[in-house]
């Protein structure tokens, strides 16, 4: 069982965030069943989690719903994350969520990364913001990044172009195969604060090391 979770972070509702989430769900979903694989496939969308993530912003601990969010992402074989443009960039609201996560949730996970806009001109910010965002996280990004305009979803019969269709088509069946070779890879061991008292210097030593003075070079 495969668990792959779409995490949306759309402001408005209806949303095209949440629409082109849903249209890289059952792609994605397709793609991997395609594989052989069973999926089991969860939504996030994160403007109902907006007042806990401020919460956990300031106390440091994540409850109820947040809670189970950050374990359903930890815990996922691959994720698809997508965001409105704000301002050239993901969204505050998208970057609290994975400024909350624990450290190393993400290392080796595959993300497909997507954004919606009003126009094309900022079909950027998948290379200059949310690709950068992920690989500082130690995910495995997706090749193939799908960014909606406006003119995008013009066609609603078919729920967006054509080859917007293409392009989550490519995007999902990488992220299919990314999944079925990768997963998240085990997470480092975390060093506790007891851990930098184990092995201290002896005094005596420290005061040694003072009075040879600095080093010559």
């Amino acid at each position: 069982m495969k668990r792959l979770v779409v995490v949306s972070a759309g402001l408005s509702v209806p949303s095209s965030t949440r629409l082109l989430a849903d249209l890289l769900g059952e792609a994605a979903e397709q793609a991997l069943g395609a594989r052989g694989d069973e999926v089991d496939l969860t939504y996030l969308e994160l403007r109902p989690l907006a007042h806990a993530l401020a919460d956990h912003l300031l106390t440091g601990f994540p409850t109820g719903e947040l809670a189970e969010a950050l374990e359903r992402v930890k815990r996922a074989d691959g994720l698809i994350v997508v965001t409105p443009v704000f301002s050239a960039s993901y969204s505050g609201l998208f970057k609290t969520f994975f400024d909350v996560l624990e450290t190393g949730a993400l290392d080796g996970t595959p993300v497909l990364i997507a954004a919606t806009a009003g126009s094309a001109r900022h079909s950027l910010v998948l290379d200059h913001a949310l690709r950068p965002l992920f690989a500082y996280l130690h995910a495995v990004v997706v090749p193939t990044g799908v960014f909606a305009a406006s003119e995008d979803f013009g066609e609603a019969a078919t729920g967006g172009s054509a080859d917007l269709h293409k392009r989550i088509e490519r995007a999902a069946a990488e992220l299919a195969a990314l999944v079925d070779v990768t997963g998240p890879a085990p997470a480092a061991p975390r060093r506790l604060v007891e851990d930098e008292f184990e092995h201290p210097t002896d005094f005596a030593e420290l005061l040694r090391r003072a009075s040879d003075g600095p080093p010559q070079y």
